[in-house]
């Protein structure tokens, strides 16, 4: 406040003479002489001396004014921010009362009502995906350090920041659906993203994984869906002829919960439902045929390697239950003296509501599948033990057989090396 009033005085000093003369008695000024590019406020009255310390102060305080105009700044754009997220506080607080009125809080379900995965629980499974993603680049690492190879390794580099890049994509998806900035189409978005490089993730990883693959039996691979999608699935090659009966087995391994999902389903045009093996909601798992159902008494949602077998025949609408090598259940009239028509799709891991689509992702298999044959006869219980029991004499199938070639995976789906043979033997 003090220099204002000193330039004021110096200034005006000439004009004001007199009158401060006569109000403060005798009184005296000194001019003293400014360059044209010096300092006012150094060439004062108060004599060569103290000018030097007038210049000091007035050097700090023009540095405390920029130090203070600086923090002002800092305290604007703070100020500024706050105030956005309070205003996107206080307009989420006042949309979520009626956007709760008007949300769907279940999908469309041919088979049951079931409710959609809520997103935490979608982003939980992207998390284990990404896991076990990093797992098996963990296993390619062992194997690049015995098989040294720098394409190998600048491979393996290339995945993990892919994968680093993902974590991070989920990451900005978790923050944005909690601080709600995600609208339905934006948040198809970001997950059409997501998928897309996961997808990509996946292939890579796989055609990565060939150089460990190419010494192994064409048989001795299981698939593997980890998350409950409506895009991750396998489809068989080869569709089935008509059959008056059939043997259907595999090795299954799941711990999903509520049920397992769709092992497979098989539609036909005109019926979705032409042979399907599924356990939605806490329902037992069910076998139907042509829409009709039978319940199947199976005990295997245990995170457990297990094999089961299905078998029919059109007369009277025979069929039994094997679980692990032994007959558990059977009954008769399952859609009796109905052949199971041909010219269909088959797919493993989704149920079909359409021919070859219509995928819900409250159907969807979650766990891991292996050695899925079908045969177009009924198999005896000596021919069942055997599977059961990885028997080196054990049948493949004479319709389908479980081979690398006869499947197509999309989606993120993979393929392992089957271990339960092996842990058996």
């Amino acid at each position: 406040r003090l220099l204002p009033l000193v330039l004021l005085l110096l200034l005006l000093g000439p004009a004001l003479g007199p009158a401060l003369g006569q109000g403060l008695g005798q009184t005296r000024f000194i001019c003293t002489s400014v360059p044209l590019d010096g300092d006012v406020c150094a060439a004062s009255a108060l004599g060569t001396g103290s000018a030097e310390e007038l210049k000091g102060t007035v050097l700090q305080l023009r540095e405390t004014v920029l130090q203070q105009k600086e923090t002002i700044m800092n305290q604007k754009e703070t100020i500024r921010e706050l105030t956005a997220k309070l205003g996107r506080c206080e307009s989420q607080s006042v949309l979520e009362p009626g956007e709760g009125k008007g949300r769907k809080g279940f999908s469309k379900n041919t088979m049951g009502d079931l409710s959609r995965p809520a997103a935490a629980e979608t982003l939980s499974q992207l998390g284990q995906t990404l896991q076990s993603l990093k797992t098996r680049l963990e296993n390619l690492e062992q194997f690049s350090r015995m098989n040294s190879s720098s394409q190998t390794n600048n491979l393996k580099d290339i995945l993990q920041n892919k994968i680093d890049d993902l974590e991070k994509q989920v990451l900005s998806r978790v923050n944005s659906l909690e601080e709600g900035k995600l609208s339905p189409r934006n948040e198809s978005e970001e997950r059409g993203k997501i998928e897309s490089t996961l997808t990509s993730l996946h292939q890579r990883i796989s055609d990565l994984e060939k150089g460990q693959k190419d010494n192994r039996p064409p048989d001795r691979f299981q698939l593997t869906f980890p998350l409950r999608t409506n895009y991750m699935y396998a489809k068989v090659k080869k569709s089935l002829p008509e059959m008056y009966a059939f043997s259907i087995c595999m090795w299954i391994k799941s711990s999903a919960s509520p049920g397992m999902g769709t092992p497979f389903s098989y539609a036909v045009p005109g019926q979705a439902n032409e042979l399907v093996l599924i356990e939605w909601g806490n329902n037992p798992m069910e076998i139907l045929i042509n829409d009709k159902v039978a319940k199947l008494p199976f005990a295997i949602n245990d995170g457990k390697w297990h094999h089961i077998c299905v078998t029919w025949t059109t007369r009277d609408g025979v069929w039994e239950a094997y679980q692990d090598g032994t007959q558990t259940g059977n009954g008769e009239n399952l859609a009796p003296y109905h052949p199971i028509k041909p010219q269909g799709v088959l797919v493993l891991g989704q149920e079909q509501d359409t021919l070859g689509g219509g995928f819900d992702a409250t159907q969807a298999f979650v766990g891991e599948l292996a050695h899925f044959n079908v045969w177009d006869r009924k198999l005896s219980p000596g021919e069942v033990y055997g599977l059961a029991t990885c028997s080196s004499k054990a049948l493949a199938g004479n319709v389908i057989a479980w081979a690398e070639a006869n499947i197509d995976i999309y989606g993120g789906a993979t393929k392992w090396t089957f271990e339960a043979c092996r842990q058996l033997n």
